[in-house]
């Protein structure tokens, strides 16, 4: 897979997360109400990581009378119903690629056009559990962000 992945029609991606959202609410008896699908539908606007503020900033443009805890209420619910992801290294959020399974977020993120991608690769994981169960150690959760330039944007600045 290139990154950003070529010829992606973000239309059908925003689709597919929305059915996925509401498939996994309905398996957990939860309830997608209007300004959480909002949230979320915002969420995936782009494949960029989206500030609470920002989120709020066009809840408003759009004329809903949200407050930031009505916003932060609504993602911290997507958050543990595994439907977003918080970038630490942003105070930001993104859609999870993969809802409806448990799995440690993995994302690359480029310093230059702000673009954020999900991986899943079970040998990180792997290799993270090895070594901390060499200290003693048991994972209950892992996020890992990494930081760099995408295909796109190292062409652009001439590196390779």
């Amino acid at each position: 897979m290139s990154f950003p992945v070529p010829h992606h029609d973000h239309g059908a991606c925003i689709r597919s997360a929305m059915a996925a959202a509401e498939d996994e609410c309905r398996r957990r008896g939860a309830r997608l109400t209007d300004i959480r699908r909002r949230v979320l539908e915002l969420v995936w606007s782009s494949h960029r990581p989206v500030g609470a503020y920002a989120l709020l900033e066009a809840l408003g443009k759009e004329g809903w009378s949200a407050a930031p805890p009505t916003v932060y209420r609504a993602l911290d619910f997507l958050q543990a119903h595994g439907l977003v992801h918080r970038i630490a290294l942003l105070n930001a959020f993104v859609g999870c690629a993969h809802p409806g399974h448990v799995h440690a977020g993995q994302f690359l993120l480029c310093a230059q056009c702000g673009i954020a991608v999900e991986l899943e690769d079970k040998e990180v994981d792997a290799a993270i559990g090895r070594a901390a169960g060499r200290l003693g150690f048991s994972v209950a959760r892992q996020t890992i962000e990494i930081e760099g330039l995408c295909a796109q944007c190292r062409q652009g600045s001439g590196q390779s």
